[in-house]
């Protein structure tokens, strides 16, 4: 499995960047937060990532952090959370902002997410 890609951006889509490491090109898809933390085409970035391989795609997820990165395999742990849904709650809320969300039980926090509704949000704190 990919744990992290260290290279130089390539560019960048509505929900992912091309990473160049070493000549080849990886598609990663990331959060919104993510995706405006990191530098321009031609500059180094660093991404912690999850693997997911299935029988027709081998998908990659990128992270600012390790501790981003366990948030999403967590988010994963509820139901009706997918991969999509983990991502878009921490595109939106911060690690930190998340566990507050979730200590305060603020349910309309997590909801302003795109695609999370009331019952997910309920699910997640």
């Amino acid at each position: 499995m990919i744990g992290k890609l260290k290279g130089i951006v390539d560019s960048y889509g509505e929900d992912y960047i091309i990473l160049d490491v070493g000549g080849v090109g990886y598609q990663v898809q990331c959060g919104a937060r993510t995706l405006q933390a990191l530098p321009s085409p031609g500059e180094a970035a660093v991404l912690s990532i999850e693997t997911y391989v299935r029988e027709d795609q081998i998908r990659l997820f990128g992270f600012r952090s390790d501790t981003e990165r366990e948030w999403f395999r967590l988010l994963q742990t509820v139901q009706g959370v997918g991969a999509r849904v983990a991502l878009s709650v921490l595109g939106t809320l911060s690690p930190s902002d998340l566990a507050s969300a979730i200590a305060l039980r603020d349910k309309a926090l997590v909801a302003r997410s795109p695609g999370v509704g009331p019952k997910v949000a309920e699910r997640i704190v």
